[in-house]
């Protein structure tokens, strides 16, 4: 038999109620199309006004480049619009262009493979940040969209009052507050109601294979935050087991619970090729210091219900004070079930009570407390607060003791948070507006359940409704905006500076014959946003090998070596083939509200090949642990004097050779360095988090006498051996050598790196390049295998008789993941042939 027409639920204005329509194909669509529509559209709008108001860019002339946003999110997507459009010299396996050679994959699984972030290729390159914005506003919107679709799923009910529903989730506190910043835990807000669908869709046995399908979707758009997704998910669907009618025999609910199970396993299972991927390439990342989780303040969490709040230290959880005086109505609507509003208000209650308690805190956070931000999987209480707003609205306005029950809720709950630090100028106001506005909305709603002939007043009480969220959310982010910018790092736009710079390496490449370091562009993350292959990298996998051999010789870092950052030093240049070197000079000061410009030079300078040779035994070098010794072990050539400085209070004084050029290397260091008639040079050195690199001060004077005063902000810290003099012959011979003994030619295609030796090469073939898991190697026609580590870079033995050497590279875990994601792609087909099966019976 044909399945029956699906109902259709519309608002009846006559009454106020809701009633039941069975209409066409295109009346249903329409129906369920519209609350979307109308929530992405209302969203779309707020999120740009917010930033309207806060003079940020795209709408205004400051940047909105906060913290990570600027020197990690941004560039990455920089980066990824010239992947896809075949402008980089790396492939999806190996990015050339970051840290010396970095595991691609797992960056595209941790940030770059939502289908959202597609849309950049859609842009200019000089318009990125655009680009980035209308990534972020898609997602947000999206979210809003599915939220909307999902409440009417759950239960019919007025469409536009899931409309403002929608909007209010997808630009809760926690979005306005992270999320927009973090564009990648964007997923997982849009991930969660539709996860929340596909329980549904389990609940009710229906659509078994477009819902592993959508949890697919979900895990490789952003698995971290489609995790967290999932946990909430899980916890709508116990609800819906327990409550609906649908469901109400034993069996039933196991049956429901079984097949969400299998949709989540056989969806996840899917996503594994990219998922191993990136948690394998977490356990070789650089560690994080542990974090250990002190929960907020009650007054703290209180006050981020309320309007204008933020803070990185207690959860966002505003949703608008109309949306949040309809979900604490629920207990006391008579007009719901009992079951449901048992349900719903004990499920809202675990888990805000979940957030506080260190346990169910790591649960929510796969077993590892977050550095930074604590309170990541707020978007699920968001969530969940608006599913109980929607089934206390959904059946019409509630009744007057419902609704002063639950102003008495809210007036008690902004009483207690008065005296939290996160209680802004602005947060009492915009509240009392919105109360006035829902108020106002309300008595227009119970007007026309009286009068069955006011059709205007439901259409006047919704503006209101939206004015009054409309109203909050676009204070919210502007003061947001305004407070994130005041008390946090932040990089300039894109612009003058970083076209310059683009287009001077993109002049002077010569890869692979040498690399193109592009120096310092402000916002970090330099060689993703202009070209190059330099140091500079920022990701959340950067591999501990990386980090730790860059960092032995002298390089610098931020966020506790995770973002190494370029070394202008001419043996470092030798050791990684860096053939040219960008140097900037900004010629204004770098602001907030404009975009930078600068004068950039480009100097070239003879260096070995990508692949050098080493002789079997290594020469004998300085002994010693300091960066410059192991700069020379690495070279294998004595290149600088090390003399033992004698201190004297703040003034270091040693002799070394007329002309050599000293450098200082104090990486704990915080203050400034003088060269006696040199200018001061600043170091920034703060232990863990920031690693400053060696630098130059000067030349040694015809009397050979140094001396160094310092200028230190604190406690001085020094290594044993803090100066080096560089003597440029030594360091001249040691490149011609290593040059003439070095790869005759070298070519690199994507992941792969092949070189020609001279005949009879022996000893050692290095690769410039830090050994990070994934490299295999072969010389001449050898099988490949695991390659060798040299003092951290890729080494590939040699007999004798090889005149090739290749390495590649391939990200751990690709083929695990492929094995696990075939066997899903097998249970996925084997489930949908059951299906049909059983439907045809």
């Amino acid at each position: 038999m044909p399945p029956a027409a699906e109902a259709v639920y519309v608002e009846d204005p006559d009454h106020g109620t809701v009633r039941e329509e069975h209409g066409g194909d295109e009346r249903r669509r329409f129906a369920a199309l519209r609350a979307p529509a109308a929530a992405a559209l209302l969203t779309a709008v707020l999120l740009c006004l917010a930033t309207r108001l806060s003079r940020t860019y795209p709408f205004g002339p400051v940047t909105r480049n906060i913290v990570d946003l600027g020197q990690q999110y941004l560039p990455f997507h920089a980066y990824w619009r010239a992947f896809l459009l075949g402008e980089t010299h790396g492939d999806a396996f190996l990015n050339w262009n970051s840290g010396f050679g970095s595991n691609f994959l797992g960056d595209i699984g941790t940030y770059l493979s939502s289908p959202f972030d597609l849309l950049v290729v859609f842009f200019p390159a000089d318009r990125v940040e655009l680009a980035l914005y209308a990534v972020t506003a898609a997602k947000i919107s999206a979210a809003a969209a599915a939220m909307a679709f999902l409440l009417l799923r759950l239960r019919p009910g007025p469409w536009p009052v899931a409309t403002v529903l929608g909007t209010a989730y997808a630009l809760s506190g926690w979005t306005l507050n992270f999320g927009a910043t973090v564009p990648m835990w964007l997923d997982g807000l849009v991930a969660f109601p539709l996860l929340c669908l596909v329980g549904e869709w389990a609940r009710t046995g229906r659509r078994p294979v477009l819902g592993p399908l959508v949890v697919a979707l979900a895990w490789i758009a952003n698995f971290y935050t489609a995790y967290m997704a999932t946990l909430g998910a899980a916890v709508v669907l116990a609800v819906r087991l327990l409550t609906a009618e649908e469901t109400a025999g034993a069996r039933q609910r196991l049956a429901g619970a079984l097949r969400a199970a299998r949709s989540v396993l056989i969806g996840i299972g899917l996503a594994a090729p990219l998922v191993v991927v990136v948690f394998l390439a977490t356990k070789v990342a650089d560690p994080t210091p542990e974090t250990t989780f002190a929960p907020a303040p009650w007054t703290d969490v209180l006050a981020r219900f309320l309007p204008a709040t933020a803070s990185v230290a207690s959860p966002a959880l505003f949703i608008g004070t109309p949306a949040l005086a309809l979900a604490l109505t629920l207990p006391f609507n008579r007009a719901v079930a009992p079951r449901v509003r048992v349900g719903w208000t004990a499920a809202v209650v675990l888990v805000t009570l979940s957030l506080q308690w260190e346990p169910t805190h790591l649960l929510w956070h796969a077993g590892a407390s977050p550095n930074g931000i604590p309170y990541r999987q707020t978007f699920v209480l968001c969530g969940l607060l608006l599913i109980g707003a929607w089934f206390s609205a959904a059946g019409g306005v509630p009744r007057p003791p419902a609704l002063l029950a639950g102003a008495s809720l809210l007036g008690a709950l902004a009483w207690a948070a008065r005296g939290s630090v996160d209680i802004d100028r602005w947060t009492f106001p915009a509240l009392g507006a919105a109360v006035f506005l829902a108020l106002a909305a309300v008595l227009l709603a119970l007007g026309a359940r009286r009068r069955s002939t006011a059709r205007l007043l439901p259409v006047l009480a919704v503006v209101l409704l939206v004015a009054a969220q409309a109203g909050e959310v676009a204070v919210t982010g502007k003061r947001i905006e305004e407070q994130q910018r005041s008390k946090v790092s932040w990089s300039p736009r894109v612009g003058p500076w970083h076209v310059t710079a683009a287009a001077e390496v993109a002049r002077a490449d010569d890869w692979p014959r040498h690399r193109t370091d592009p120096g310092e562009v402000p916002g970090g993350n330099d060689v993703l946003l202009v070209g190059g292959q330099g140091a500079d990298y920022y990701s959340s996998l950067t591999s501990d090998v990386t980090s730790r051999t860059l960092a032995s010789l002298g390089f610098g870092f931020y966020a506790k070596g995770r973002h190494p950052v370029t070394l202008d030093n001419p043996v470092a240049d030798a050791l990684f083939s860096i053939g040219t070197r960008l140097r900037s000079k900004p010629t204004e000061p770098v602001r907030q509200d404009a975009a930078p410009r600068a004068t950039v030079t480009v100097t070239t300078t003879p260096v070995p090949p990508l692949i050098t040779v080493r002789p079997p035994q290594r020469p004998a070098t300085h002994p010693g642990d300091s960066a410059f010794a192991r700069q020379e072990r690495l070279l294998g050539a004595d290149v600088y004097e090390l003399p033992v400085p004698r201190r004297t209070g703040r003034t270091l004084t040693a002799t070394c050779p007329v002309g050599s050029q000293v450098w200082f290397w104090a990486p704990d260091y915080k203050g400034a360095a003088t060269l006696a008639g040199e200018r001061p040079v600043k170091f920034d050195g703060k232990p863990p988090s920031v690693r400053a690199p060696m630098q130059a001060l000067g030349t040694v004077p015809d009397s050979g006498a140094v001396r160094i005063d310092l200028g230190p902000e604190g406690k001085v810290r020094l290594p044993r051996e803090p100066v080096g003099c560089l003597v440029r012959a030594r360091l001249d011979s040691a490149v011609a050598r290593l040059t003439a003994t070095g790869a005759t030619r070298v070519r690199a295609d994507g992941h792969t790196v092949t070189a020609e030796l001279p005949p009879g090469s022996t000893g050692v073939a290095v690769l410039a390049a830090p050994r990070i898991s994934g490299w295999r190697c072969a010389a001449g026609d050898a099988d490949a295998r695991p390659a060798r580590a040299y003092q951290g870079f890729v080494a590939v033995p040699l007999d004798g008789r090889a005149t090739t050497v290749s390495c590649s590279f391939r990200p751990p875990g690709i083929k695990l993941g492929g094995a696990v994601g075939a066997v899903a792609l097998l249970a996925l087909v084997a489930t949908g042939f059951l299906h049909r099966r059983r439907a045809r019976r």
